[in-house]
């Protein structure tokens, strides 16, 4: 099965669309464009207003749990937050305890997966949590790693909840039906 659409030909060759989606409701709307990027940057100024040291984390939260509706934006980022908390926390752990011991983080990513599968988060939340966990744990910070592990936490929760303040506030128009052509 292929995951990239198929090249696609018109009829006489003379042009060519490159790319052929299934359905335009996958296509980015101006409305959608619009709206991700307002609430980026709203993200990106919240999370400096209360003076977190990575604000842009914000911005990234936001962007991955943005979707077309809020049900599927909360339910991605209640997946999201509860993975960032797993990441951060065994990552505040690994870093305190064994600082960037490459074994050790091994071992942390090991347990970070034994623990998605006792909360029965799926493998996008497990790679999340990981990701939060190898930020951690991997780069090198003069902060305790608890402090590092909060703010990770604080700016992705920021940008979680500004993602579906705007998605609530600002909610995408479903395309209107396209009228059948006059015969």
């Amino acid at each position: 099965m292929w995951i990239l659409p198929k090249l696609v030909r018109r009829k006489h060759h003379g042009c060519m669309k490159l790319w052929a989606w299934d359905e335009k409701k996958n296509l980015p709307s101006i409305t959608n464009a619009g709206r991700t990027a307002a609430a980026a940057t709203a993200s990106v100024i919240l999370a400096r207003l209360v003076q977190m040291p990575e604000a842009y984390w914000a911005a990234i939260a936001t962007l991955v749990v943005m979707q077309s509706t809020l049900g599927a934006t909360l339910t991605l980022s209640i997946e999201r937050i509860v993975a960032t908390a797993v990441g951060a926390s065994i990552g505040a752990l690994e870093a305190h305890f064994f600082g960037a011991n490459l074994f050790a983080f091994a071992l942390a990513i090991l347990l970070t997966g034994l623990l998605s599968m006792v909360f029965r988060l799926e493998k996008t939340a497990y790679r999340y949590a990981s990701i939060t966990l190898a930020i951690i744990v991997l780069i090198p910070r003069s902060a305790s790693p608890w402090t590092i592990a909060l703010h990770r936490f604080i700016e992705v929760s920021v940008g979680i909840v500004v993602a579906l303040a705007f998605v609530a506030l600002w909610p995408e128009r479903a395309p209107s039906a396209a009228k059948p052509p006059d015969e």
